[in-house]
């Protein structure tokens, strides 16, 4: 009786095992695209290049990661997105992590550098 019980059982804590493995990869993915958010909204705000902010950020980040930066005379913003795929093959769609981050941009800063 007990081996039936186990047969039905192990496959659920399979799926819970896989499943909150999802939620740690995901919740680390934050954590990444959060930090490298702030370091290239506090880069661009200094006035480094933007495509070279950029290209800091999505190194910083899982592949597949969509980056925006934009700097104006105030604000320099950087917006990230990072699309985190569920386990095994599954018909569940990917979760999307973002994150933002805002740096006031430094006087004479908004002017390009080489």
């Amino acid at each position: 009786m007990v081996t039936a019980e186990i047969a039905v059982a192990l496959p659920a804590l399979v799926l819970v095992t896989a499943f909150s493995m999802w939620g740690v990869t995901a919740a680390s993915v934050q954590v990444a695209c959060t930090d490298a958010a702030r370091s290239g909204a506090r880069a661009a705000a200094r006035g480094e290049a933007l495509p070279a902010v950029e290209a800091m950020v999505v190194a910083a980040l899982p592949a597949g990661a969509q980056v925006d930066v934009r700097r104006d005379a105030a604000i320099s913003l950087v917006e990230v997105s990072v699309p985190v795929s569920p386990p095994g093959h599954t018909n569940v769609l990917p979760l999307t992590v973002q994150a933002e981050a805002r740096a006031a941009t430094e006087p004479g800063a908004n002017a390009t550098r080489s």
